[in-house]
């Protein structure tokens, strides 16, 4: 099996991973993370498809950082009310994350192993998306476990009056 016939794999293993957490999730944020980050995957999912299948594709700029403070910023008001995640919802996210940190991992070493420039410019896109869902599930991780500490230290108003960086 080649690196991208092992990249679908994951893709769809962690569409799948991702769906189910959704439907478990009672959080809507942590709902609505779980259902925009299987999007992004979908999308990885569909260019390595298309690069397997020997297509030419076009290598977007996309940022998940930006999804997700659509998200944030829709639900500010749910989220402002004091947080309680379930054991398994924790569990969810930290599942999540050590998904995206192997992810990370194999799509490095993917890239110095590529056949083509057109793989290596893919899994180099790879690398960089899949380490913004780590750092998304990790934030949310600390949000949903910690919400007070995450207000304080992520909104930053609470220790320096309201300025950003005082």
């Amino acid at each position: 099996m080649n690196a991208i016939e092992i990249a679908i794999r994951m893709e769809t293993d962690a569409i799948n991973f991702y769906r189910e957490a959704a439907e478990k999730t009672k959080h809507p944020v942590g709902k609505k993370m779980f259902l925009t980050i299987a999007e992004d995957e979908k999308r990885h999912l569909e260019m390595l498809s298309q690069i397997f299948k020997g297509f030419n594709i076009e290598i977007k700029d996309v940022s998940p950082m930006k999804n997700v403070k659509t998200i944030f910023e829709s639900m500010k008001d749910e989220m402002m009310q004091r947080v309680e995640a379930t054991t398994d919802e924790l569990e969810a996210f930290k599942i999540a994350m050590q998904m995206e940190k192997e992810g990370v991992e194999f799509y490095k070493k993917a890239a110095l192993d590529a056949q083509t420039e057109k793989e290596k410019s893919l899994f180099e896109r790879l690398v960089k998306e899949e380490e913004q869902h780590y750092d998304i599930f990790a934030n949310t991780y600390f949000f949903l476990s910690d919400t007070g500490n995450w207000f304080m230290w992520e909104e930053h108003s609470i220790v320096d009056g309201g300025t950003p960086w005082a």
